[in-house]
C-alpha cells in the first residue's frame, strides 16, 4: 500500500464536492483532493435530474432554511458563471399548478415563503384560471403560480467546467478510486481506496469532507457520527416525450403535491434545456444509492434490508400513518408507466400515455430518518474535529451548491482549518456569499 498526504480530502466529484474543491483552490493554500469513484465527476444525481435551478418558493424558510437561502442565491450565482464560460443559462420561469380548489391556498403559501426567502414580487405572481390559460392554452387547474426567476441548465456540463477551474487552479482529482474504509487516527482521517484494478491504496488528511450523496450517510457512520440516522433510497423514472408534444406548453410544469411532506411524489412536465419534454419522476423504491438497474438491486438487497431492520426508527416508521399510507398508494402506483402519466394527464389533458415509449434518465434520492421514525426535511451538516459530513442533500441540492460551498469554506477559513490565500480575478467573494445566507 502507497501512502499519500493530503490538507483536505472530499469524497464526491458531484456538484457539490467539485464546487468545495473550487472554492478551496481559490481561497486557500491548502493540498486538495476529490475522490471520485467513477470515471468521470458528476456521474449520478448530479447530471440525472431535470436540470432545473428552482426558485425559493417550495422551501419553508424555518424547516428547510439551508435549502431555502442557497435556492435563492444559487440562481444568480449560475447564472453568473453560466455565462463567463458560455454555457447555456435559459431563463424560462415556472408554474407551479392548484389541481384542486384547496391547492389554492398552499399557492398563497408558497408565494409568502418566496418573498420571505428573497423573491421579490415582480419574481412571483398568482394567476387565476383564466389567466393561466392565456399563457398556458392546454392546462387545466384552478389557478397557479408563476415564477420567472427559475431556469433550465446542464448541471453534468456545469460541474465538468468547475472541475476543470478547480483543476487549473492547482486542485486534484483521483477518480476510479473508490472509499472501502475510514477512520480517526490520532486527529488525522485515514482513508482506504481501491483502484479500478483493484490496487488498495492509504490517504491521510488533516481534514476530510464528506459528500458522497447516496453513500454519505455510510461514510459518517464510519467516523462515527449520525449513527441515530439510516437512509432509504427511491429511484425517480422518468419519459421522454414524443416530438408531437414540444410545443404543448412553453413552461414547465408542478403541480401543489397531494402530500406536502413528499413533494418528490408527484410527477411533473419538465422542458429541459436543450427543449425536449419529460414527465417524471416517480419513486420506487432501490436498496442502493446506485441502483439503476435490476442487477445492482439485487446485490444490495440483503446488506440493505440487514442494515434497516436493525435500526430503531424503522419500526416507529411504520407507524407513520402518512408513511404507510404513502407505501401503500403513492409508491405502489409509482411503478406503473401508466399512472405516472395519467397524474400529469389530469392537468395536461392532451396527453396519450401509450404514446411515451422512450424513457429518460433515472436518478436515486437518499432520504434520512432519524431513531423516532420521521424523515428530515433539511439537509445536515455534521462536524467533528477532523471532518464535515453533508447528509441528506436532496433537491435543490444542484441550485445550491456554489453558495454552499462557499459559506463552507469561510466557515473552515474562520475555523483557522486553512489559511486564507485569494486567488486574482475571482467571480465571487465568498466573505459576501457568507453574509447573505445568515443561517
Amino acid at each position: 500500500m502507497h501512502e499519500k498526504k493530503f490538507d483536505i480530502i472530499i469524497i464526491g466529484g458531484g456538484i457539490l464536492g467539485v464546487s468545495l474543491g473550487y472554492f478551496l483552490t481559490l481561497n486557500s493554500d491548502a493540498n486538495i483532493v476529490i475522490l471520485e469513484r467513477e470515471k468521470n465527476v458528476s456521474s449520478h444525481t448530479s447530471s440525472r435530474n431535470t436540470g432545473k435551478v428552482h426558485a425559493p418558493f417550495l422551501y419553508d424558510p424555518i424547516k428547510k432554511k439551508i435549502f431555502a437561502r442557497i435556492s435563492f442565491l444559487g440562481y444568480t450565482m449560475w447564472e453568473t458563471y453560466s455565462k463567463s464560460k458560455r454555457i447555456s443559462f435559459k431563463q424560462d420561469g415556472v408554474l407551479e399548478i392548484a389541481k384542486e380548489e384547496k391547492d389554492i391556498e398552499v399557492l398563497k403559501k408558497y408565494i409568502e415563503w418566496g418573498i420571505k426567502n428573497g423573491l421579490e414580487e415582480k419574481d412571483i405572481h398568482f394567476l387565476n384560471y383564466q389567466e393561466t390559460r392565456a399563457i398556458e392554452p392546454n392546462i387545466i387547474c384552478h389557478g397557479s403560480i408563476y415564477c420567472k426567476r427559475d431556469a433550465s441548465v446542464n448541471y453534468g456540463l456545469l460541474t465538468t467546467t468547475l472541475k476543470n477551474d478547480y483543476l487549473l487552479a492547482g486542485g486534484k482529482l483521483l477518480n476510479l478510486h473508490e472509499v472501502i474504509g475510514i477512520k480517526n487516527k490520532n486527529d488525522n482521517c485515514v482513508i482506504e481506496i481501491v483502484t479500478k484494478d483493484r490496487e488498495k491504496k492509504i490517504i491521510t488528511s488533516k481534514y476530510v469532507i464528506n459528500t458522497a450523496g447516496g453513500h454519505s450517510l455510510d461514510i459518517a457512520h464510519q467516523l462515527e457520527i449520525g449513527l441515530e440516522f439510516f437512509d432509504l433510497h427511491f429511484r425517480g423514472e422518468y419519459w421522454k416525450a414524443p416530438e408531437e408534444y414540444a410545443k404543448l406548453t412553453s413552461h414547465s410544469i408542478y403541480s401543489v403535491p397531494k402530500r406536502l411532506n413528499f413533494p418528490f411524489l408527484d410527477p411533473h412536465w419538465i422542458i429541459k434545456a436543450d427543449g425536449h419534454c419529460e414527465i417524471g419522476p416517480n419513486a420506487v423504491p432501490v436498496f442502493g444509492p446506485y441502483s439503476y438497474h435490476l442487477l445492482d438491486n439485487l446485490k444490495n438487497f440483503l446488506p440493505k434490508t440487514r442494515e434497516i431492520f436493525l435500526k430503531k426508527g424503522l419500526w416507529s416508521l411504520f407507524y407513520n400513518r402518512e408513511f404507510v399510507s404513502l407505501l401503500t398508494h403513492e409508491i405502489a402506483g409509482s411503478f406503473s408507466k401508466r399512472i405516472m402519466i395519467q397524474r400529469v394527464k389530469q392537468f395536461l389533458p392532451a396527453l396519450d400515455p401509450k404514446k411515451f415509449t422512450t424513457r429518460g434518465t433515472s436518478g436515486i434520492r437518499s432520504l434520512i430518518i432519524n431513531d423516532k421514525g420521521n424523515f428530515i426535511p433539511d439537509t445536515l451538516l455534521l462536524k467533528n474535529s477532523i471532518s464535515l459530513n453533508i447528509l441528506n442533500y436532496n433537491s435543490p441540492g444542484a441550485t445550491g451548491a456554489l453558495p454552499l460551498s462557499a459559506m463552507i469554506v469561510h466557515e473552515l477559513i474562520n475555523d483557522k482549518l486553512i489559511n486564507k490565500v485569494t486567488q486574482p480575478n475571482q467571480l465571487w467573494n465568498i466573505e459576501d456569499i457568507y453574509s447573505k445566507i445568515k443561517f
